[in-house]
């Protein structure tokens, strides 16, 4: 078997241990009807795992250098579609056939804005079975008041409830990480209203996580100190609260209220 040298620069860190496989099928909810989307296949591990059990793979992987490892692990597999480029720059709201669910071992570099981006750039995806280091995977249903909720923990609650959770070993990776990491699966629910108008202002409450919402807002251009601070009234908080103390559900009525 070809076995190329991880690349720390690409945040790569090879799944080799086949234990957690089973794991990941159950997290997974795998059924011989399901579309996967998988990102950053590796050595093809998981794929070849994913391609015995599902209809279709559609692998998607940033290093080159890896395609003759996967042409070897993949060769038989026909149902696995392989395509090289950056998840986050391909349109893969365009693959044929779409995917249904999102199962991976993320590189850590690109964890959070692959996740971010499905929520609302895949909407064929109703679930995903992500492994990521553990501090990302507690971030997405991270409550209020606390240190790992965050943008990401909002966004993610808004689209999703989570459905399972397994802590990971080191061991299963080689190069073996200085972090610890965690599989976390979650299913979609419905979008809010207006979710792009939601994200953005998401992203800007948190953007400077140690001045007050009403501050952030404005340097975010998104509204004036006042028109933020009577927003915040409008929905029952304290003009000077900070964006952590907002639940996810805040964060739409206040993107109403900032419309309006």
């Amino acid at each position: 078997m070809i076995r190329p040298a991880a690349k720390k620069q690409l945040g790569q860190h090879f799944l080799v241990d086949e234990n957690i496989l089973g794991v990941i099928g159950r997290l997974a909810e795998l059924g011989p009807e399901d579309v996967v989307l998988e990102i950053g296949p590796g050595l093809g591990v998981l794929t070849a795992y994913l391609a015995e059990r599902v209809a279709h793979v559609q692998a998607v992987e940033l290093d080159r250098t890896l395609e003759p490892a996967l042409a070897e692990r993949l060769a038989g597999y026909g149902n696995v579609g392989l395509q090289f480029g950056d998840a986050l720059q391909l349109d893969l709201a365009a693959l044929d056939p779409a995917p249904r669910k999102l199962v991976s071992n993320l590189p850590y570099n690109v964890a959070t804005p692959v996740v971010v981006e499905s929520l609302d750039g895949l909407p064929s995806v109703e679930l995903w079975c992500v492994m990521v280091q553990r501090e990302v995977a507690d971030r997405f249903f991270a409550e209020p008041s606390t240190k790992a909720y965050g943008a990401v923990s909002v966004l993610v609650q808004l689209a999703a409830e989570r459905t399972g959770f397994h802590a990971v070993s080191r061991s299963v990776f080689r190069p073996r990480p200085n972090v610890d990491s965690a599989l976390v699966a979650f299913r979609r629910r419905d979008l809010p209203a207006e979710f792009a108008r939601v994200k953005k202002a998401v992203t800007a409450s948190f953007a400077h996580r140690r001045k007050r919402l009403a501050n952030s807002l404005e340097l975010a251009g998104l509204a004036t100190r006042d028109q933020a601070a009577a927003a915040l009234e409008e929905i029952g908080r304290d003009p000077g609260a900070r964006a952590e103390e907002l639940a996810p559900p805040e964060f739409v009525e206040l993107a109403a209220a900032l419309a309006r």
